[in-house]
């Protein structure tokens, strides 16, 4: 089943509708009667233990896995239209032998041209203002494989902001970044979701940045056991269930 795209159904703001969601991989149910409603410029964090089916609500919203239920989305004008979204997966490898640039992967994700036979002036011109929406036109000439996690990230969400999306799909974004780059990774994220009015779903294993910067948090284990503030999942018993922790903190 593919997501569907409708226009009306959620006054004058874009919105994520995910209604009685399942997903089955063999005779394994992953998923089970999900419902999560995200609206434009919201912050919705997921979080759950390992195989708890974040990842593959992630793919089912993205078109990726295959899911019985409702996955809409809906915008102002997006009638019969696709809408955009931009997607950061997890962790990538790259080989720190690889002469590939970031340019040289920008022109591989943005242009027919290979890369090989050189990168034009309205090309490097177009890479440098993608770059500078995440603060990062200094890579531009690094090799991908030499660049730090926070690094990584930033050239992986440049390339997810083009073309602007509706919704910025991360997931775990936060995982192989220090802790400085961390607090810098969301506070761009946070600078990006007000400048363009754009959703951020993301999955996360570190619970200290949901109270500065997720609006809502899903806590999910097969299916969605709870949906609230940071502040009510964090002291839920529902959360201390899950994780052996209370308020994000061991006992």
């Amino acid at each position: 089943m593919k997501p569907t795209v409708h226009g009306g159904k959620c006054g004058d703001s874009c919105c994520l509708r995910v209604q009685n969601l399942s997903v089955k991989i063999g005779n394994n149910k992953i998923l089970s009667d999900v419902n999560m409603h995200v609206h434009c410029g919201q912050l919705i964090a997921l979080i759950g233990p390992n195989g708890a089916g974040k990842s593959t609500l992630l793919k089912a919203i993205l078109g990726q896995q295959s899911y019985d239920g409702v996955i809409a989305f809906s915008a102002p004008g997006s009638r019969g239209r696709t809408m955009k979204i931009g997607y950061v997966p997890q962790s990538p490898a790259f080989d720190s032998g690889d002469p590939m640039s970031v340019a040289d992967l920008f022109v591989c994700c943005m242009s027919r041209r290979p890369a090989f036979l050189g990168i034009g002036k309205a090309m490097r011109e177009r890479i440098l203002e993608c770059l500078d929406r995440v603060h990062g036109m200094d890579l531009i000439d690094k090799r991908v494989g030499t660049l730090s996690g926070g690094e990584l990230q930033r050239v992986l969400l440049a390339l997810a902001l083009e073309p602007i999306p509706n919704i910025l799909i991360l997931d775990e974004p936060l995982s192989g970044v220090d802790v400085e780059g961390q607090t810098e990774l969301m506070d761009m994220l946070d600078e990006i979701r007000s400048t363009y009015d754009l959703s951020i779903l993301m999955t996360t294993h570190d619970f200290t940045t949901l109270p500065r910067y997720a609006d809502q948090v899903a806590l999910i284990h097969h299916r969605i056991l709870r949906m609230d503030t940071p502040a009510e999942i964090l002291g839920s018993t529902e959360f201390q269930e899950v994780f052996h922790m209370t308020g994000g903190l061991k006992p």
